[in-house]
């Protein structure tokens, strides 16, 4: 009794010097307060109670129990541990081996024996998210089994240790699932779980410091005991998993069901993505601490996930609009107060530092690739402008307005239309789309101003269009505006536009001369006829029908107009000249003095009537004039000075025209051929411009000299 007596005081002296458990093992205590015990906690504790018997027994037993237990552990620890620190011994020490009086109660009270948690009882706690009580319990097996690995008793029973490491790694990779699960689901509810972020850090932080003294030393392969798990970093792989997935979620309209889906699909996710950084900036960034760049990391992750998001997109085939659609976000929106820059968001989202949302390569291409498309859809711009033309104008036969006393074509605006707000649009993803833009326009126009000319030429061919003209003139009058346009409002080069004008106007210009040559020819043949010479109307029916054919040149711009007038007189006396040179009989002295008379009263109507029209070119009237000079005169001399001064003139007269005026005059071969010679040889290839022209028009085959 006297021996009992004296081992109590002891038993109670170890008791108080005692510090706290670190053996995550169940006590009544625990149950009291934790109300998520599980049913095997109770049961454990139920037989704990049975066991009892009385205190002084129960302590033998517990010592024999703690001799047998853990001694070949502390045995084996000090062999396996020896090159470590003391400190680490020590702190492993309470860590692994529950002291011998960590299993007695407090005095009075009855000793319970404790056991670690078996793996379903951890699983149960990593279920219930008591992550911290699971790890300590798992960090508890972990340390047992290197103890059992490094006093090699591992070695007797294989497939149980084999299994007991299995465990280790499953329950940790367990609690590594359940990191995950938490942050990729921190954006998904309208509230966060700050409780839950705030064990997560303690949790990893925990684990850090129970394996951060192995960091960076050799693992016990083939298990990795011991080692750090590295959650810190299952918590960046979580975070960019999570920023995926938020992207991933983002609505997205079918294709087929609307023209813009993809620019909708972007605006959603502009929105959803400031939402989700603003929750993190206002909610999640003040559960951890600043070592963990909370919003840097978030941000980094979403750059990632958005990248590769908008490069798969690239692998689609994206219209004209589309290809905008990404190069405006990614070149605008990502960065501006709508996004990254928003207000709210600052000072935590930074924007200096980051870079490129898509690689070089890829921004690169997608830029070639709108501009590709591009060219495509100004094609399909002005071919809609001709379509537009035929159904709307052509078709209806509209009379073309007139603007400032020209008719006029909304032509050339629709198309600096065009060109300004592709220039401006493309112009805010960068200075070298907005350039590309008109130098796509420059080389389309180059090919459609003449395939526009074509094809109204050939309506007009086909349908007789009674607007010709007024038409002609105010497409005319269009492509100049177009040109001072394209020059004051986008400094652009138009030298080769202009070549290719003065080409379609000079088409123009035949094609309308030709429509008069059919309304006038058969007028013309009766020119030095008998009907001719006693009367006006052959002349008056001849200037009426040209007047009234080209009356709406006086709607075309200047100084065109004045060339289109060119064209009608020259082609007015050429026709006159070309008709009274015909062969026919020869006229005696009466006659030829009628016909002269005739002659130079018609040449001074055709030029008082195409003056009125506009025309300043009364010099090609002179020609028929000294015709009919010619025609009247006696003196040989006089027709040779007529005939130099002709030829001085008009550098395009031949040889066969001389003759023929000569014929007309009623000379014989001898008195031409003398006069001719007399005049000298004239230079046959001497070069004119087409508007000297006169007589070159004049075929020689229709002049006979073999008289």
């Amino acid at each position: 009794m006297d021996e009992d007596k004296k081992e109590t005081p002891v038993a109670n002296e170890k008791r108080k010097s005692v510090s706290k458990p670190v053996s995550p093992a169940k006590s009544p205590v625990d149950e009291k307060a934790d109300s998520g015990s599980t049913v095997n906690d109770l049961l454990l504790n139920s037989q704990g109670e049975k066991n009892v018997t009385s205190p002084i027994k129960d302590f033998k037993n517990m010592l024999t129990l703690t001799r047998d237990t853990f001694g070949s552990l502390r045995r084996s620890k000090r062999l396996s541990l020896r090159g470590r620190s003391s400190k680490r011994n020590e702190e492993d020490r309470h860590l692994k081996a529950p002291s011998m009086e960590e299993c007695v109660e407090e005095a009075g009270a009855e000793p319970v024996k404790q056991e670690p948690l078996s793996v379903m009882e951890i699983n149960e706690l990593i279920q219930q998210r008591q992550l911290l009580k699971a790890f300590q319990s798992i960090k508890y097996l972990e340390d047992e089994i290197v103890t059992e690995m490094d006093g090699k008793d591992s070695d007797d029973k294989p497939t149980e240790f084999s299994r007991k490491v299995k465990d280790v790694d499953l329950l940790y990779n367990s609690i590594a699932n359940e990191i995950k699960s938490i942050v990729k689901n921190t954006l998904d509810h309208p509230s966060i779980e700050e409780k839950l972020l705030t064990l997560l850090v303690e949790l990893i932080a925990e684990e850090e410091k129970a394996h951060g003294r192995a960091e960076g030393t050799e693992s016990p392969e083939p298990h990795f005991l011991g080692m750090p798990r590295k959650w810190r970093e299952v918590w960046k792989d979580s975070v960019k998993e999570s920023a995926e997935g938020r992207v991933l979620q983002v609505p997205m309209t079918p294709e087929k069901d609307k023209d813009s889906w993809l620019a909708v699909h972007l605006g959603f996710l502009r929105k959803n993505v400031r939402e989700d950084l603003l929750k993190i900036k206002c909610s999640v960034q003040k559960c951890y601490p600043e070592d963990y760049k909370v919003c840097d990391t978030y941000v980094e992750c979403f750059q990632n996930a958005i990248s590769s998001h908008l490069q798969g997109l690239l692998q689609r085939h994206l219209e004209f609009n589309e290809l905008y659609a990404l190069l405006d976000w990614v070149a605008n929106m990502y960065r501006s107060e709508a996004l990254l820059g928003y207000p709210d968001l600052q000072p935590e989202v930074k924007t200096e530092n980051l870079p490129l949302l898509l690689p070089p390569a890829t921004w690169e291409k997608l830029k070639n690739d709108y501009t590709d498309s591009l060219k495509e859809k100004i094609k399909h711009y002005f071919d809609n402008i001709l379509k537009l033309e035929i159904t709307e104008k052509w078709e209806k036969e509209l009379q073309p307005e007139v603007v400032q006393n020209q008719y006029n074509s909304s032509l050339y605006f629709d198309i600096q239309m065009i060109i300004a707000e592709h220039m401006k649009t493309s112009g805010k993803i960068s200075t070298r789309l907005g350039t590309a833009v008109l130098e796509i326009c420059l080389v389309d126009l180059k090919e459609y101003i003449p395939r526009f000319v074509k094809v109204f030429l050939e309506w007009d061919k086909e349908k007789d269009f009674s607007l010709f003209l007024p038409y002609l003139a105010a497409y005319i009058n269009s492509f100049h505006d177009l040109i001072t346009g394209l020059q004051t409002n986008f400094a652009a080069d138009t030298k080769e536009l202009e070549k290719i004008l003065a080409d379609v106007t000079m088409n123009f210009r035949k094609c309308f001369l030709n429509k008069l040559e059919v309304k006038t020819q058969p007028l013309f043949k009766k020119i030095l006829s008998k009907t001719w010479v006693s009367s006006d109307e052959i002349l008056n029916s001849i200037l009426s029908t040209t007047v009234q054919y080209s009356q709406d040149l006086n709607y075309l711009r200047q100084p065109t107009n004045k060339d289109f007038l060119r064209d009608v007189h020259r082609y007015l006396v050429r026709e006159y000249i070309a008709q009274a040179l015909k062969p026919r009989k020869k006229m005696n002295s009466s006659q030829r003095q009628k016909v002269s008379k005739k002659m130079k009263e018609e040449a001074t109507v055709i030029t008082e009537t195409l003056s009125d029209l506009g025309s300043d070119s009364d010099e090609l009237s002179l020609a028929i004039s000294v015709i009919a000079d010619i025609i009247s005169e006696k003196k040989k001399e006089k027709i040779q000075a007529h005939l130099e001064s002709m030829r001085q003139r008009h550098r395009d007269l031949r040889n066969e025209h001389i003759v023929a005026i000569l014929t007309l005059r009623g000379f014989w071969r001898k008195t031409r051929e003398s006069i001719i010679r007399h005049l000298g040889n004239l230079k046959e290839d001497a070069e004119i411009e087409t508007d000297e022209a006169l007589f070159a028009e004049i075929e020689a085959s229709t002049i006979v000299s073999c008289l």
